[in-house]
């Protein structure tokens, strides 16, 4: 079951989420409009745009992104990003499971940092019945590779010293797995759904370099930090920066960008 409450959380900080969320890599761009071989022009569909970090990449290489976000302050974000650029974007302010889309209609369906908001028992069965025939449906998400991360265990207390229980456990969590939970369910779920014919995933390394403040920034832009109650957010998240601030005040992370991709 999904939660809805983290689900439409975003859209509280809609501004910041654009500002300091990390675009994608640009390889894995034009890697995956090459695989579902999209020709300029083409009109892909994208399933929750946020504040359209990906669909303005998506844009930039001649393509016209019908681009679906249940978040209303989320979508604005993004409609007037679309505008500013000149890019040629429709965004459809809906949840992808109950959105007005023309079946059989995309080469590529694509989501990113998003699929897992998707209630799994529908979500395959919706994007085949819109994807053309050898069409490709593709869910990425950018997470940190905490293995990787030499002071994890000082954040890791940071956590636990703010009060922050394990139910509201999230990606930015030092102590969780750099793969989402998505990947893991990836090929059993699409074999579930009749259809696809091939199935596959792909990692692309980036290193990313975060000041105390940015961090800060960018962790408050999380699900699980935007619903913690107020006294604790600011606990942990004072927290977190002092411990960045003792090793130099510049924190290193790599941040891997995973992509599962389908074809019909």
């Amino acid at each position: 079951m999904i939660d809805q409450a983290r689900r439409l959380s975003f859209g509280s900080v809609a501004d910041a989420y654009d500002a300091w969320r990390p675009d994608y890599p640009a390889e894995l761009v034009d890697d995956l409009i090459e695989y579902a071989g999209c020709p300029p022009g083409a009109e892909v569909l994208e399933i929750g745009a946020g504040t359209g970090k990906a669909t303005r990449m998506f844009c930039a290489r001649d393509l016209s992104v019908v681009a679906v976000e249940p978040d209303g302050e989320m979508a604005a974000v993004a409609s007037r990003q679309a505008a500013t650029a000149g890019h040629s974007v429709r965004i459809i302010h809906s949840d992808f499971e109950s959105a007005a889309l023309p079946a059989g209609a995309f080469p590529l369906a694509y989501s990113a940092q998003a699929w897992h908001w998707i209630e799994p028992q529908t979500g395959y069965v919706r994007a085949h019945g819109l994807l053309r025939p050898g069409g490709v449906l593709a869910a990425f998400w950018n997470r940190v590779d905490w293995t990787r991360c030499p002071i994890r265990e000082e954040l890791q207390a940071a956590y636990q010293e703010s009060g922050v229980g394990e139910v509201q456990l999230g990606p930015m969590h030092p102590g969780v797995s750099s793969a989402p939970r998505t990947t893991e369910e990836w090929h059993p779920e699409l074999a579930r759904a009749a259809g696809f014919t091939h199935t596959g995933l792909r990692r692309y390394e980036r290193e990313l370099r975060y000041t105390a403040a940015e961090y800060v920034a960018l962790l408050g832009t999380h699900s699980d930090t935007i619903l913690l109650a107020p006294d604790v957010r600011q606990e942990l998240l004072e927290r977190v920066s002092q411990t960045i601030e003792r090793h130099g005040g510049v924190l290193e992370l790599s941040v891997p960008t995973v992509l599962c991709v389908a074809r019909l």
